[in-house]
């Protein structure tokens, strides 16, 4: 399998605080992979570093194009979504609007698509984001970050706060977007989604990975269970 996205000895600061220590990883051709750790371990900086919101050094390259100084915005034309923890929606606009400003001309995921895979938003298409609830406006962000075609998709626990069945619906979205080749990094606390997806697990502790392989591999793992995740 081919690495879409390879990232080699990356560091990352907020600041004078480095939060990043060498960070190794690689994400092939629509492969899923479910990056776990504890608070505070460096997971969401990684996304932020991906996407050029955090001061960061070392080798990063999305299909060979180096991403390190790039800005934001020129790294999501190059194929990659994000849908921060935040969510991130415009609240004063409506459901539609959202979409349509997430919209990316030839996409492959139509705003057909988003009310398909998430009926709720045709629903609620006239309604101002800002008065969902926080279940609809994952779905929202989920679905606006799709509008725009990416290649690979970067997603900050999806699941935080969701009621158990927008949890199952966010996770059949997420299957779907695999089964039509998107890769995606999933950042997720419980393994919910990721048991579903069937991801590979990199496991990030104290700013650098120190796991990463089958889920089964690492249920197996005692020291990297005691040492870098909460048991119980």
């Amino acid at each position: 399998m081919s690495a879409q996205l390879r990232i080699e000895n990356l560091r990352a600061w907020y600041g004078a605080a480095q939060v990043l220590h060498g960070v190794n990883l690689c994400i092939g051709d629509g492969e899923a992979v479910a990056l776990v750790g504890r608070n505070g371990s460096g997971r969401s900086t990684l996304a932020k570093a991906i996407m050029g919101l955090v001061r960061c050094e070392g080798e990063m390259r999305y299909r060979d194009v180096a991403l390190v100084g790039l800005r934001p915005h020129r790294i999501a034309r190059l194929g990659i979504g994000y849908v921060p923890e935040t969510r991130d929606v415009f609240p004063a606009l409506t459901v539609r609007e959202n979409l349509v400003l997430g919209e990316r001309k030839g996409s492959r995921f139509t705003l057909r698509d988003a009310c398909r895979l998430f009926p709720v938003l045709e629903e609620r298409a006239s309604v101002r984001a800002g008065a969902l609830s926080g279940g609809e406006q994952q779905m929202l962000a989920l679905a606006r970050t799709l509008a725009g075609d990416p290649s690979l998709v970067v997603i900050d626990e999806p699941g935080e706060g969701l009621a158990p069945q927008v949890l199952a619906q966010v996770a059949t979205c997420l299957a779907t977007l695999r089964e039509r080749g998107v890769a995606m990094l999933l950042i997720e606390e419980r393994l919910t989604i990721a048991r579903r997806l069937d991801a590979r697990v990199a496991v990030m502790g104290h700013g650098a990975i120190r796991f990463d392989g089958a889920l089964g591999a690492l249920a197996a793992d005692e020291r990297v269970m005691r040492d870098w995740l909460s048991i119980g």
